[in-house]
């Protein structure tokens, strides 16, 4: 390959190479700007009481941000809301998982293991 060529081939790869970066974080930025969007109005159902609601956005929120610990510690506590407690109490160990020092997670952690204590049968 001649000189000229190994230049052109070079160029062309790094806008390549470019182009493939700027499309990989377009699409990541997009997909957790919308999870975040989700886990707010998710959240803003769970104020209103309206738990189906709250739960269909922070589950699909939890799907595009999988590292949000907030939004687990939210679908945890819409999960609870809605009488799910197996499902609130695996929510919140995984809030604290993704961020150990998430302190409301670690509450609600402490508060759905001592409901399941509570309520398990002897």
């Amino acid at each position: 390959m001649g000189r000229r060529r190994q230049v052109w081939f070079k160029a062309a790869m790094r806008r390549l190479l470019v182009a493939l970066v700027l499309v990989a974080l377009a699409s990541w930025g997009c997909a957790s700007f919308q999870g975040w969007r989700l886990y707010t109005s998710g959240t803003e159902a769970l104020d209103r009481g309206d738990t189906a609601r709250a739960i269909a956005d922070l589950e699909r929120a939890a799907e595009l941000v999988p590292h949000g610990s907030e939004i687990q510690n939210h679908l945890g506590l819409a999960y609870a809301a809605d009488g799910r407690s197996d499902e609130a109490l695996l929510a919140f160990r995984r809030a604290v998982a993704l961020d150990c020092g998430n302190k409301a997670a670690q509450r609600n952690l402490r508060a759905a293991e001592a409901h399941r204590t509570r309520t398990a049968d002897p």
